[in-house]
């Protein structure tokens, strides 16, 4: 199944939805290879170090510092990974909110890790984003 590159069609389709749970970005160093018994949702190798988005309680479990708590939004629409203007669509309608925006874009879906304390705030944010 390809991806939809359509911009509108991206939009009209996306059905946000709120994945249960807390998610922290964490780092740790590239030789760690403990990590991988937290189960992280995603991974990005920087220069730094890995970083590290898992769920709250597995941090907390490991003794891992973490920045704010954050929610994840699942864009539920096959977006292409060359598609354009779906990240910036929904940052715009998070912005004109005050809601800041942190996306993951995997393979079929793109995810959306905003603070937890404005989760509802930003599904409803998000519902504005689609054309009429």
């Amino acid at each position: 199944m390809t991806g939809i590159t359509d911009l509108d069609l991206l939009l009209r389709e996306m059905r946000p939805l709120l994945r249960p749970g807390d998610y922290v970005y964490c780092s740790v160093p590239l030789e760690d290879e403990g990590w991988l018994a937290l189960s992280p949702l995603c991974t990005f190798r920087e220069d730094e170090g890995l970083t590290l988005i898992l769920e709250r309680d597995a941090a907390d479990r490991a003794g891992l510092a973490y920045g704010p708590v954050m929610r994840c939004i699942t864009l539920s629409v096959h977006s292409a990974l060359e598609a354009v203007g779906l990240t910036a669509a929904v940052a715009a309608a998070l912005t004109r909110h005050g809601i800041s925006a942190n996306v993951v874009a995997a393979f079929h879906h793109d995810h959306v890790f905003v603070p937890a304390p404005d989760a509802e705030r930003a599904l409803a944010a998000l519902a504005e984003a689609v054309p009429v």
